[in-house]
């Protein structure tokens, strides 16, 4: 574990704000302000803790952020699911952002210790989840916000919300889809998954245009990374970054089509939140970046203020 802290005193701390992620952990003392005092973090996401128990993993870290004994403690994340800690149930959109902290459940432990619940897309033709990105989504918007939002990741998200409120989502596996296929399909032959993350340079480009020209032949575009590599047209050292580029597209392609391009807030992180950036300006897109911590911790933050401001 490590620990991060760039401390203060705790003289000030008002709460614990927690991001419990599937293989993270990231917590923060934050003031009554919202502002943060000290930072702890390691993995120990809820596949650690499902057998070693999240009890003694935040307690660890309360210790860490020298956090006084009983202070509030507000989770977002995967500690709410199913397979978590304790579940907290979703919020049906369309939903305010700003009642997130109505739906908060309480842990059966020492102390006030609360998660925050996720939003669902509770309709049978397109039935949708998320949980964590809704508190990145308070973070980083006004209570009338109007707009898109995208998070890229493992599976990203493109929120629509209207006056504060989220109306609808989809969720894209794009980044669980570039892990397998780069690794467990024949294009494992065709991408360095050691090798550097993929870059907005010509290969990358040249992916999402094709995707973006012919999104419903992904299947056929796929094989010919690996097909122009065995014929001497492209490098290996080239797939990572086309094989992004024929993933991202593809999925731009159908944000495009339900949506056009219009302005948009990016909750992204890293190299593949600059690749998105890159791809969406390059479709006519008006970017907002904001980053995906940072946006995580303001949520807490609010929803925080929200429950106990009174008592701070």
């Amino acid at each position: 574990m490590t620990d991060l802290a760039r401390s203060t005193g705790a003289a000030s701390a008002a709460f614990v704000a927690v991001d419990w992620g599937t293989s993270s952990f990231r917590s923060w003392l934050m003031s009554a302000a919202g502002e943060a005092i000290a930072e702890s973090r390691g993995g120990e996401g809820i596949l650690h803790c499902i057998g070693s128990g999240f009890a003694p993993v935040l307690r660890d870290h309360l210790a860490r952020l020298g956090a006084p004994d009983g202070m509030p403690v507000l989770i977002c994340g995967m500690a709410g699911a199913r397979q978590g800690w304790r579940e907290a149930p979703y919020l049906k959109t369309p939903t305010r952002l700003e009642a997130l902290h109505e739906g908060t459940i309480r842990i059966d432990a020492p102390g006030d210790i609360r998660i925050l619940p996720g939003i669902a897309q509770a309709r049978a033709d397109r039935p949708d989840v998320m949980r964590g990105e809704e508190t990145q989504l308070l973070g980083v918007t006004e209570p009338d916000f109007t707009g898109l939002v995208c998070i890229p990741g493992t599976h990203s998200k493109w929120i629509r919300i209207e006056q504060g409120h989220v109306i609808e989502f989809s969720t894209h596996m794009t980044g669980e889809l570039f892990s397998v296929i780069s690794q467990h399909s024949i294009l494992a032959h065709a991408v360095e998954t050691d090798g550097p993350s993929a870059a907005d340079n010509e290969p990358f480009r040249e992916g999402l245009a094709a995707a973006l020209a012919a999104p419903s032949g992904l299947t056929a575009l796929l094989f010919r990374l690996r097909a122009a590599q065995l014929l001497g047209f492209e490098q290996r050292a080239d797939g990572a970054a086309r094989l992004s580029g024929l993933l991202i597209g593809t999925e731009i392609a159908d944000v495009l089509h339900r949506h056009g391009a219009r302005p948009l807030r990016l909750i992204g992180a890293g190299q593949l939140g600059r690749l998105y950036e890159a791809a969406l300006k390059a479709q006519g897109f008006d970017v907002i970046v904001a980053d995906a911590e940072e946006a995580s911790r303001l949520g807490l933050a609010k929803a925080a203020i929200d429950i106990w401001g009174a008592q701070f």
